[in-house]
């Protein structure tokens, strides 16, 4: 038996439509064994807050082992767990191909499918993760939702706290009155002198880009406009990476079902699939095709898809960009998403940043502590604010003019957390880096 492995990562299919992966003794008994071999290792302890909670667990049981740990002290690690797959892809010795075959994200999503099964998911978690219902709502009165998310409206957080599990401290994302689909309708003219003229694109318009952040949306769309890139935006609904973080496998498979039939007539006609966000291209590319295997539309899709910095990497590596970039005042300060380096691709962020002549950017590689809608939870907002803090005290002290991350939700994060930040002024933060390459273009896309 070989002690690790340098192999690279393989993910197995998850058994989701097999009864014993709900089967509660043995997912017990897999969770025994996976936890037994952690325990023994411990390379992953400063990765997020699931692992230092098991680790915990076990040093203070009788034996100091997990044979003297009970099953039902198990949750709390689950519930630390972000599912940002860090472990897996840059951390753990003993992923497939290595014979001990460990995936702790999935084996910690398999308890959470079965905790869903069983009706023990949180009502209040599981609304927040309907986004396609509360983005259409909220968006009708975005001005009323936004100011009752505020920060300083105590009495509305108050509520939601109750309601929602929501902290009153966290910083929510607000919501555009217009989405980034109906603002799509209007289509900027492509560069037809540009050098990759005769690319086209769909950008799938994702949850937060369509309900939240449509500038980021305009931003892509103009600098692939300016490329020669002929785009429309399309969007079926959400990708359901919030509700795989609730353990609802079912109604994640029957998004990629639709979304991935309604995009095919435009991938058989030629059309790149964008997604902004690189947590919905990992569900594209990776997430749904272990999800669903054998479905014909969802592994065309995966082959399609791009991340929105990958594919602006992609024509400069090959046709080259369109003339037009200008150096930017200060510098940049990107963090790397870990669904970004999820994917497996390198730094398309930083790849891409780095065309802007002359660019000084700072690259922080590091967890932002907030993991999706798990760190928005009143129990877990201040641990996500502990866990972030390096990455705030690097971009506080980093003396640039602007700080950006490909994740929306971790950018929010970041920001919020500048704020505790003593000393020199703070970096404004731009909510996404593909705008920096549009303000480097001299392109406007405010609404």
């Amino acid at each position: 038996m070989r002690e690790g492995g340098l192999a690279a990562p393989v993910r197995h299919p998850l058994d989701w439509e097999n009864p014993d992966f709900y089967n509660e003794a043995k997912l017990d008994a897999e969770m025994r064994r996976v936890f037994d071999i952690c325990h023994g290792c411990r390379r992953c302890f400063n990765l997020c807050d699931s692992f230092p909670r098991l680790f915990d667990l076990i040093d203070a049981s009788p034996s100091g082992e997990l044979d003297s740990v009970e099953s039902k002290d198990f949750k709390p690690a689950v519930d630390a767990c972000t599912l940002c797959d860090m472990c897996f892809m840059t951390k753990c010795p003993y992923v497939p191909p290595h014979e001990f075959n460990l995936d702790v994200p999935h084996l910690m999503l398999r308890y959470r499918a079965i905790e869903a099964k069983s009706g023990k998911a949180k009502a209040a978690e599981r609304g927040l993760a309907k986004t396609d219902r509360n983005g259409k709502i909220a968006t009708r009165i975005a001005p009323l939702a936004n100011w009752a998310t505020k920060r300083s409206n105590k009495r509305a957080r108050a509520v939601a706290a109750k309601v929602a599990n929501v902290h009153p401290d966290a910083s929510l994302p607000k919501y555009s009155s217009k989405t980034f689909e109906k603002l799509g309708r209007e289509a900027p003219e492509a560069d037809k002198s540009a050098p990759a003229h005769g690319r086209r694109a769909v950008i799938y318009a994702t949850c937060f880009t369509n309900y939240n952040e449509p500038e980021t949306g305009l931003a892509a769309r103009a600098v692939l406009a300016k490329n020669g890139v002929e785009t429309v935006v399309a969007y079926p609904r959400c990708c359901g990476m919030p509700m795989l973080e609730q353990g609802e496998i079912g109604e994640v498979a029957n998004s990629a079902r639709k979304v991935a039939l309604a995009l095919r007539p435009w991938i058989e006609q030629g059309y790149a699939i964008i997604a902004p966000v690189p947590s919905c291209a990992l569900m594209l590319k990776f997430e749904w095709p272990l999800i669903l295997p054998n479905d014909p539309d969802v592994k065309l899709l995966a082959k399609s898809t791009f991340d929105i910095s990958e594919y602006i990497v992609d024509i400069a590596r090959n046709e080259g960009l369109a003339a037009g970039l200008e150096p930017l005042e200060g510098g940049i300060a990107l963090h790397i998403a870990c669904h970004a380096r999820a994917q497996n691709m390198g730094q398309k962020a930083r790849e891409m940043l780095q065309l802007i002549p002359g660019i000084d950017l700072q690259v922080i590689e590091r967890c932002s502590g907030h993991g999706g809608t798990w760190g928005y939870r009143q129990a877990n907002f201040e641990t996500a604010m502990k866990v972030g803090a390096p990455v705030f005290r690097q971009a506080a002290q980093g003396g640039m003019a602007a700080v950006t991350s490909e994740c929306p939700l971790a950018g929010l994060h970041i920001a919020q957390g500048l704020e505790r930040q003593q000393g020199a002024a703070k970096p404004r933060f731009v909510s996404h880096p593909i705008e920096l390459i549009a303000q480097s273009y001299g392109l406007n896309v405010k609404m």
